[in-house]
């Protein structure tokens, strides 16, 4: 995935506030990248529109060379089903659903043949064999992650976006859930963008790309939650010359 002089503005009352400001970020095949910066700095916006879930004013959004900046609502909703995973903070499970069938969810709503067989591994795969027929109510947070997780895999994405994976969860739990988002990066080649806040969570990744102001001001290979730390106490507002700290993030 790759974003070239993306920007990104809205109106807020009498105001437009640049949400991004010129943004070029490239996401290789197989890379975790974590996305930081100070409330306001533009992460969310970047995923939102890297997803294809938000326009950009001007710039290119390329998945695999096909250009979601110029695609109309129905084929970017198809190419989203077909090729991106999604997972949240709030886990956005069907509560009605057990854990197999949300699984299964994105295969029916593609119209794509389901193998029980896939299903019983992606359970598996993160450590929930024996809980497919429970329903959400009826697993730990930690768990619903991990469903989330396995229906964001369900369809072998060419990326996954993930928006404050580990926000609702306890930090034992998170760190379960991090250790398994860079194992199927490590074991499958999977893409992973994952925006988050937390610099313990960012050490989980392969590289740290951070933003201010609707700019991206550098980044980290191989982070330390430390490194992190320092590198976003810089960014702070009133760390940086010419930081407002204004932009939606």
């Amino acid at each position: 995935m790759r974003l070239t002089g993306v920007h990104r503005t809205y109106r807020r009352g009498d105001d437009r506030v640049r949400a991004l400001d010129g943004v070029d970020a490239d996401f290789a095949t197989g890379t975790f990248t974590a996305i930081m910066g100070p409330s306001g700095s533009g992460k969310s916006t970047l995923l939102q529109c890297a997803a294809g879930l938000d326009r950009v004013d001007a710039g290119t959004v390329l998945l695999d060379g096909a250009p979601l900046h110029e695609l109309s609502e129905r084929a970017l909703t198809e190419l989203r089903r077909e090729h991106m995973g999604f997972v949240f903070q709030s886990f956005n499970l069907i509560p009605a659903l057990t854990a197999r069938q949300n699984i299964e969810l994105p295969l029916r709503l593609a119209g794509r043949a389901i193998d029980p067989a896939a299903i019983d591994r992606g359970l598996a795969e993160v450590g929930l064999a024996e809980r497919g027929g429970h329903r959400p109510a009826e697993l730990s947070g930690g768990q619903q992650q991990r469903v989330a997780i396995a229906r964001a895999l369900v369809t072998r994405p060419k990326v996954v976006f993930a928006d404050e994976p580990t926000g609702a969860l306890d930090s034992r739990t998170a760190r379960e859930v991090l250790a398994l988002l860079r194992g199927v990066v490590e074991q499958h080649r999977q893409t992973v963008v994952m925006v988050t806040h937390d610099p313990v969570a960012a050490s989980y990744s392969q590289r740290v790309l951070f933003l201010a102001d609707g700019r991206v001001t550098g980044e980290l290979a191989e982070p330390t939650a430390e490194g992190v730390a320092l590198r976003m106490a810089a960014l702070e507002p009133g760390s940086q010359p010419g930081g407002s700290g204004t932009s939606p993030c």
